[in-house]
């Protein structure tokens, strides 16, 4: 017996001439990628139907048109071997070179198939030199076929079947019984000489074909399960969208939505976001819902848990976020936090975080990196974010770090416009891209791209769709960047994922196809977020088709992300959800967490202003503070953090600072013994702030000689924007834990200890 290779048909599409009667249609993949066609006539082999629909979505079997397949006819041997032929075999790799049999002339439809079948020691003819296509195969031939084209080992199962010993394919039989592939009747029997029907066929080539992926997936065998996997595969594990929202609802469940979602594109991965999140429990049921509807290669679940302002866990902890941990310059504090997070993702079922930031936030303007980055130091954000990147790594969570090549530079948010970063190519080298260069060597599996410019490392212009206008080609979409810088240059061997597509960067300037296609060329692995979902699927195989991008860059791509897959271990057997909702209740917020979240923004507190000046508030009986703050609801917050600190017989009153003149300011401010004034400076321009208010707070309470505390929740920049100010402390966010220590510290609690992790342009008037 000759040994076959098995090689996928990747899709592509086998012609033949219609002909003989019984022969079935051809050109499946005309019937469009995003499903199946349906077949109205198999109610009598309901049992047949997941085969038949697996086989047809590989585009192997095709029906008859109109919705019929004809499930209970016999397959013949020409169709028998068809089958195989297009399954192992693509079009162009072998070739019909005829086999002299005389019922198979070069105008048989199954010509081709047929002399390959026999070339390969597949299928042979009989003695009067006759091929009989159109003769019913039986089940012992059926056993025949597939232990010839398909390595299948003796399993383990005990086979009692009385009719097959001393039958010329007993063999074949039993391998495949003894691995479960065929079956026997009631009766004990096998039955080797009766007729196989189209439908019995369908199921046990599908049964073959996905026992041989279990075996490939089951040895790690990545190169094999490509081989198995079809072109739709493919492109499906390069995608992953966000399930926010499904017929106006949040999606909270994997219901029947998803499940159309993961098997229509053939999914690899999932975003979820806190409109995806209701409690822990929810989020534990939801993803193992969803990892429950993908088929054989699990889903990867990503989430955005940076810490700080961008934060998705119920009830978890919530860090500081990276600026916090870069004014502690502790390193291991900040290994420690990544673990701590990666240990709650895991316990919800997350396996991928995307996160730490590397961008060096060296633009006091940037509006949408700010207090995100560790710090405006390469060197800090490289140790910092490195250290929260390996402990991630140490909780068994995947980090994808971001936004290469970097995004610190930049003023405009590439959430709602296209950034340009113009430094050269000497400045980039010396600052945005210290840190990527960094995880790289550092062992980083994922690196997200941004979605901005970068004329030093390419300079090429493409047209925009907006306005006509001449832009330069983002990062994500540069072969120059990605592929050229990342890849080569860098050395970069691991998985390359998008910023999201629904970011105006891109879908205000190109169409969103056209950009899947370019971000593919690119090097680019994953898709993030594509607007139109079954679009980018689309464009992806048709520009495979087409030629626009070569089958072989799929399969790159897709074996780095099944290799991350698996060292993450996305194929081990999952423990029981009850045991999973059992282990988030231990980890989620433990108490342990609780001490880390508390010792980092503790630590975090800088002096703006210098030490010595600090301002120790009162907190004696009957104090009056007046808590002034951008609005009410932070106002609010503050007042509660101050409750919490259990300063007995200390007053709160809160009020909002806005465009009041100093005569309003005064009346306000009258009574109070000491005021918190807070600022949240983020996700707008500096000079969309309300720093002029600020500064008449700021004189009225000089001029009154009243003691307070800037607190700085946002970008530690007021010494930019306001002058004379007496006492300021950055806390770097404005979320629970910044807050209440930054309050400690402003009553002399706790001490001030934290290092303004970003370089002062010029030192507060």
């Amino acid at each position: 017996m000759i040994s076959i290779r098995k090689i996928r048909r990747g899709g592509r599409l086998i012609l033949a001439t219609i002909g003989l009667a019984g022969a079935l249609l051809l050109a499946p993949g005309v019937q469009g990628t995003a499903a199946a066609e349906a077949f109205r006539d198999l109610q009598s082999a309901r049992w047949a139907e997941d085969g038949i629909y697996y086989l047809t979505e590989r585009g192997t079997v095709a029906g008859y048109g109109n919705g019929i397949f004809r499930p209970q006819q016999s397959i013949t041997r020409a169709q028998a071997v068809t089958y195989l032929i297009r399954e192992l075999y693509a079009d162009e790799q072998l070739q019909a070179t005829g086999q002299g049999f005389s019922d198979v002339t070069e105008s048989h439809p199954f010509y081709r198939e047929i002399s390959i079948a026999s070339r390969v020691g597949l299928a042979g003819g009989l003695p009067d030199g006759t091929f009989r296509p159109d003769a019913p195969v039986t089940r012992g031939e059926t056993a025949a076929l597939l232990t010839r084209a398909y390595t299948i080992a003796e399993g383990n199962a005990t086979v009692r079947l009385s009719d097959i010993t001393g039958h010329w394919a007993e063999g074949n039989v039993r391998h495949l019984a003894s691995s479960g592939l065929a079956g026997g009747y009631p009766d004990g029997t096998y039955k080797p000489g009766q007729q196989v029907s189209r439908a019995e066929y369908a199921v046990f080539l599908s049964r073959v074909i996905r026992h041989q992926r279990a075996e490939a997936i089951e040895a790690a065998n990545w190169n094999e399960l490509l081989k198995l996997m079809t072109l739709q595969e493919k492109a499906g594990q390069m995608l992953m969208p966000d399930i926010r929202m499904h017929r106006g609802q949040p999606t909270w469940t994997a219901h029947e939505g998803t499940a159309a979602t993961i098997r229509n594109h053939r999914l690899g991965g999932m975003i979820l976001f806190d409109k995806n999140i209701a409690n822990l429990r929810q989020l534990v049921e939801l993803n193992d819902g969803l990892q429950r509807q993908a088929d054989d290669i699990p889903l990867l679940l990503g989430i955005d848990q940076e810490g700080g302002v961008i934060k998705r866990i119920p009830g978890g902890t919530n860090l500081p976020g990276a600026m916090a941990l870069g004014a502690t310059g502790d390193d291991h504090l900040s290994r420690e936090a990544g673990k701590l997070t990666g240990e709650e993702l895991r316990a919800l079922g997350v396996q991928l975080n995307f996160a730490p930031v590397l961008d060096v936030n060296s633009n006091p303007a940037n509006p949408i990196i700010g207090i995100r980055a560790f710090g405006s130091e390469p060197q800090l954000v490289t140790r910092m974010g490195l250290a929260f990147m390996d402990g991630l790594k140490d909780a068994r969570v995947i980090g994808a770090v971001k936004h290469f090549p970097g995004h610190g530079a930049t003023a405009v948010d590439s959430h709602l416009g296209l950034p340009v970063v113009s430094h050269a190519k000497e400045r980039l080298e010396q600052v945005e891209l210290v840190p990527f260069r960094a995880a790289v060597r550092g062992g980083a599996e994922m690196i997200l791209t941004a979605h901005v410019a970068c004329p030093a490392l390419d300079n090429t212009q493409v047209r925009s769709q907006k306005d006509g206008s001449l832009i330069y080609l983002p990062a994500t979409l540069s072969p120059r960047i990605v592929g050229g810088l990342l890849r080569e240059e860098m050395g970069y061997e691991g998985v390359v994922v998008s910023d999201a597509f629904t970011m105006k960067a891109l879908a205000e300037h190109f169409g969103e196809r056209d950009a899947v296609i370019r971000a593919v060329a690119a090097g680019v692995d994953i898709i993030l977020m594509p607007e139109d979902l079954t679009g980018a699927y689309e464009a992806i195989i048709e520009a495979v088709r087409a030629g626009r991008i070569q089958e072989s860059q799929l399969d790159a791509a897709v074996n780095r992300i099944l290799q991350l897959k698996h060292r993450y271990g996305l194929f081990e057997r999952p423990a029981s959800l009850a045991e999973r909702l059992d282990q988030a209740r231990q980890i989620v917020g433990s108490p342990q967490h609780r001490q880390v979240e508390r010792r980092i923004a503790e630590a975090a507190v800088t002096a703006i202003t210098p030490q010595a000046d600090l301002v120790t508030l009162p907190s004696n009986d009957g104090t009056v503070i007046a808590v002034a703050a951008p609005d009410e609801a932070r106002a609010e917050q503050i007042r509660q953090s101050v409750a919490g600190l259990d300063l007995r017989g200390v007053e709160v009153k809160t009020m909002v600072i806005g465009q009041q003149d100093s005569q309003t300011i005064r009346r306000l401010l009258d009574g109070a013994d000491a005021v918190i004034a807070a600022s949240y400076q983020f996700r707008s321009l500096p000079q969309q702030y309300n720093w002029p208010g600020y500064q008449r707070w700021i004189d009225e309470m000089n001029r009154q000689d009243l003691p307070y505390v800037l607190l700085s929740m946002g970008n530690p920049y007021e010494w930019q924007h306001l002058r004379n100010v007496r006492s300021a402390l950055a806390i770097y966010g404005a979320e629970s834990p910044n807050v209440a220590a930054g309050l400690r510290a402003a009553f002399g609690q706790i001490p001030v200890d934290g290092t303004l992790p970003v370089t002062r342009s010029f030192q507060p008037h």
